[in-house]
Order: C-alpha cells, then structure tokens, then sequence
C-alpha cells in the first residue's frame, strides 16, 4: 500500500515509458525531496503575514457562521476566493498557462481545501472550538509522518520535539479544558485528523504536481477544485436545510473579507511558502493562526488576556525555532 502510494505521487514519467513498451509497471520507490533550505528573512516575514491573515479569519467566521450555516459559509468562501483570484489574475496580466497542471490543481484543491472545510464543518457541529485549535495545529505532526512514511521527508530530533512542543503550547494558549468522552467526540476528532491528514498530504502534493507553476495560477486552480466539490454540497444544503436569514451587510461583508483576503491573498502567500521553505516548515503557520487569533479577539472584541496566552505563546515560539531551524549535517 505504501509503496503504491509512493509511486502513484510520484511523477508520470515511469507509467509514461512502461505504457508506451507495453510492459508492466514496476512500483518503485519515490524519488527524494530536494533538501531542507534555510528559512530567509523574507520567507518567515510571509509566513507571519499569512499566520496573521489566516487568524483574522476567525473574526469573519464568528460573524458569518451562525447566520448561514457551515457549509454554505465554506462554500461562498472558496467560491468568492476563487472570483478574487480570477481577477487577480487578469489585473496582473499573468497568462494563463497552466502547463498542463490544472487536472492536478483542482485534485489539489480538493484535497487541500474542499474535503478539509466539509470535516471541519462535521467537527464544528460537536468539538469546542479549543479542540478544534488544538486538532488543527497536529497538521504539521501529520505532515512529519505523511512525508517520513511516503515521501522520503527526512526526520531530525529537534523538528519532532518542536512539534509536539507546539501542540503543547497551542494547548495551553486555546484555554481548552477536559470534556467527557463520548462518541461525539471521538467522531468530532477523528474528523479533524481527518482534515489534517489532507493538509499534509496536500503540502507534498503540491510540491510535486504544481512546481514550478505561478503561485496565483496554484492558488486560482486549487479554489476552482474546492468550489466544484463544495458546489453539489451547498445545492444540498441550501434545499434541505437553507439558514433562516442570508444575514445582511455585515455578513457579506465579512464574507468578502474571509473570501478575498483569509483565502485568495492568503493561498498565494502559502503556495509561494510551499516552493520556498517545503511542506513541513509551511505548515507550521497552524502554530500561529491561534496566537494572531487571540490578538487579533483582544484588539478589535475585548477578549481578555491572560498568563496562559503569554505562556502558549513563548513555548510555541521555541517550537517554530526547532522546526523552521536549518537541519546540521
């Protein structure tokens, strides 16, 4: 099974070869990633400014999903992102050469967004959302061990410490405390395990089927693949169980903030970290989404602080110190 895995993503060109000699395919191994780079200044400037965008997001949701429902908010997020990036795109002038690459772009975006928004949508409806902070920030923990496991990801010490020690501190920073066990819960986890475990695979993804591409056309390619997958979803949604209220001004107007600024802006910063410093290493931005979270809840709502803030804070900053640090030879 793994060794399929492997081989199925991986390049095209055995299969290619193999079909063209009409011989059978032999399942070999994946070749290897190119090695870890050193994160610039520029590279962890963007990966904040994404951390910081992605964070605000949570404003907009607080605002929109309890008007309209999670999958119809899920739905004209990616569905609006993917009209920003449309015109993105043509105000740029950037041409619209996919290099073959949109099949895989949409797959990716189903992968990377559609499936993930529709468990996270399942999760919402029995997890706190403290949980769920906690759940999504195991992404770059499912991100070691998807690479490790088929994509040949080396692993060092200080990266795994620094995971766990960023579960940790988004732990203590999310205030979450115990709930009872029961099998809503164990199916609200396994949902967004479930959501993570899409991420990782995604980020490995993209570096192998979208390098090289521009990020806008990846991030344009990606939501046009959520959008399709969310779209028979919505339709259902909207007949069977439509909101009470479409909400006013203020909802699409967050609407479109979450749509154009937390999902198109955003998903060109990410596919731009993705060809930069890898999938493991972007993925660590899941350790600080809750940190801008909480500021950005004590700036604009009055949410109070406390020590456990300044304390989740400090360990998840020696987390992004382990893992984002250059590996010695």
């Amino acid at each position: 099974m793994v060794r399929f895995i492997r081989e199925w993503a991986g390049t095209g060109l055995q299969r290619k070869k193999a079909q063209e000699s009409h011989r059978p395919l032999a399942y070999t191994r994946a070749p290897a990633l190119p090695p870890e780079t050193v994160v610039s200044p520029i590279a962890l400037a963007r990966l904040l400014t994404l951390a910081a965008v992605w964070g605000a997001s949570f404003l907009f949701m607080r605002i929109i999903a309890p008007e309209l429902g999670t999958v119809p908010t899920a739905f004209f997020r990616v569905s609006i992102a993917c009209l920003g990036l449309v015109a993105i795109v043509a105000a740029a002038r950037v041409r619209w050469d996919f290099q073959g690459k949109l099949g895989a772009c949409l797959v990716l975006g189903m992968i990377n967004s559609g499936i993930p928004a529709t468990f996270y949508s399942v999760a919402a409806q029995v997890l706190p959302a403290g949980y769920s902070a906690i759940f999504n920030a195991t992404t770059p923990l499912m991100g070691v061990l998807v690479g490790v496991l088929f994509f040949r990801e080396p692993m060092t010490l200080a990266k795994l410490c620094g995971i766990f020690l960023g579960l940790f501190g988004v732990g203590i920073l999310s205030g979450a405390g115990p709930v009872a066990l029961d099998m809503a819960l164990v199916q609200g986890a396994l949902a967004c395990l479930a959501a993570t475990t899409c991420y990782g695979f995604a980020g490995f993804l993209a570096r192998r089927w979208v390098s090289g591409l521009d990020s806008r056309l990846s991030a344009l390619g990606s939501m046009m693949g959520a959008t399709l997958l969310l779209s028979p979803l919505f339709a259902w949604s909207a007949i069977s169980q439509p909101p009470a209220s479409w909400g006013g001004w203020q909802v699409w107007s967050s609407l479109l903030g979450l749509g154009l600024l937390c999902t198109a802006f955003a998903y060109i910063l990410y596919f731009r970290l993705l060809e930069e410093i890898g999938p493991v290493k972007a993925s660590t931005v899941t350790f600080l989404i809750p940190v801008f979270g909480v500021l950005w809840g004590a700036w604009l709502l009055d949410e109070p602080l406390s020590l456990a803030h300044l304390y989740g804070g400090l360990l998840i900053a020696a987390a992004l110190w382990l893992v984002l640090r250059p590996a010695r030879n």
